[in-house]
């Protein structure tokens, strides 16, 4: 799904990625750990292509193309999708019509409101007056109308309340088709249309580890210093390392 090849990205000519090597399968979630100033949201910010970042070395594959120089708009066509760790107010733009404008398919806006109590706020401007959670779940639900094959999130948990962080989990997981992704009906109509089931594939950025209360994470990774330093299949145990000696001891510890 996502191969990224001795990625090196600079931000105002300061070198922040030094060599990235991750490879996400189709059907996986990854959560990256890692301090402030590491290069997380950098590295989310280079795989969707936004201008700030500049790969000045390596690669970005995505599906088996490379996507290294192409736009952001193309990246999202082709199933990038993400949710922001502190998106912008969008003056004059309603939520409902950027949904409008994002939707994959024919996709019921209104219904898909529903589960995340943001019916209300299809005729409000995008974030405008939006508490944390609000702006989390508008997030999610702009995910879920867009159906990116790909989904990053940059600390989906950050500012919400308890209530908030399970609606939101179970929107990533819906997101990631873990919750009975394959049911007898499409796996029915798969074999009728003799096609491959999409499996879609995550990537989490978490400071708090909370999220994996709620979303189950195959392999976790913490970027130090512009580098990833260790990965490992217990993302729970990483996190209880991090937790208790630090990034520094703890990235020598797990390598």
């Amino acid at each position: 799904m996502l191969k990224i090849e001795d990625l090196h990205v600079a931000v105002g000519g300061k070198p922040i990625l030094k060599g990235i090597d991750l490879h996400i399968k189709a059907g996986e979630n990854h959560v990256l750990f890692g301090p402030n100033g590491s290069g997380k949201s950098t590295l989310l910010g280079a795989v969707m292509g936004f201008s700030k970042y500049q790969v000045t070395g390596g690669r970005i594959l995505f599906g088996g193309q490379d996507i290294t120089s192409l736009s952001i708009a193309e990246r999202a066509k082709l199933g990038v999708g993400i949710a922001f760790q502190r998106p912008p107010v969008l003056n004059g733009v309603s939520l409902g019509d950027l949904l409008k404008a994002v939707n994959a398919g024919e996709n019921n806006v209104d219904k898909m409101a529903e589960p995340l109590h943001l019916e209300s706020f299809l005729e409000r401007d995008v974030n405008s007056g939006f508490s944390g959670g609000e702006i989390k779940r508008s997030e999610m639900l702009q995910l879920l109308v867009q159906d990116p094959d790909l989904v990053m999130m940059d600390e989906p948990e950050s500012g919400v309340d308890l209530e908030n962080i399970a609606l939101i989990g179970k929107a990533i997981n819906q997101l990631l088709q873990r919750n009975g992704f394959l049911d007898n009906e499409s796996i029915a109509v798969c074999r009728r249309e003799m096609k491959e089931c999409r499996h879609k594939a995550g990537l989490i950025i978490t400071h708090t580890g909370h999220i994996l209360d709620y979303v189950p994470a195959d392999l976790g990774h913490v970027l130090f210093d512009g580098q990833l330093s260790c990965t490992g299949l217990n993302p729970r145990e990483m996190l209880a390392c991090i937790q208790k000696y630090g990034y520094e001891r703890c990235t020598s510890c797990l390598a």
